[in-house]
């Protein structure tokens, strides 16, 4: 059984939204989920080797990979529950770290890092497919998932405000106090 926290917060215009930070007992790895009308967004830690094994398997030099995984990669789920459609711009998220502000690393964002390595266009497809898209419109009852890149170092700690619109009416949303999963110990195989 996870433990879990449960935080109502009040958002501008809107009904209040839940969030909620679970720990799985297991595997160490947190969880945190913002839901308001029906909506779902869900960030699931993902450790620094997985990402830099998913990405060494899909032809990327270690290098390479291992700047993802130092980037705070999250696996994304959205899920539109509700009953009115919904669309979100990555572009529109701010992250705030010690005090700053600044943008997720989008599919575009990387794009401009592949340009500058020698990185084939096989391991670029398949690292556009795998994170989440900056831009999408969801029907009621539309999902998806993928990854999501903060740009920070392994163990680092943030807060997310999000915004989507909903039915043609904007909501802006926030995410306190998630963190990015930590780095394996150095010199530990």
């Amino acid at each position: 059984m996870a433990l879990s926290l449960f935080i109502a917060v009040v958002l501008s215009g809107s009904a209040a939204a839940e969030v909620s930070a679970t720990k799985d007992p297991q595997t160490g790895l947190r969880t945190w989920e913002w839901g308001q009308a029906g909506v779902k967004f869900q960030l699931v830690q993902r450790l620094p080797d997985q990402t830099r094994a998913f990405f060494q398997g899909r032809g990327f030099s270690s290098a390479n990979a291992d700047t993802i995984a130092r980037s705070c990669v999250f696996q994304t789920i959205f899920r539109n529950a509700g009953k009115a459609p919904l669309s979100y711009d990555l572009d529109d998220w701010i992250l705030t770290h010690k005090g700053k502000t600044r943008s997720l690393q989008t599919r575009e964002r990387w794009d401009e890092v592949w340009r500058t390595r020698d990185v084939g266009q096989g391991p670029r497809i398949a690292f556009r497919w795998s994170l989440l898209p900056t831009r999408q419109q969801f029907e009621p009852g539309d999902y998806n998932w993928g990854m999501t890149s903060f740009g920070l170092p392994p163990g680092e700690r943030f807060d997310l405000s999000l915004r989507l619109t909903l039915d043609g009416k904007v909501i802006d949303g926030r995410i306190p106090a998630i963190t990015c999963a930590a780095d394996r110990p150095q010199g530990i195989d």
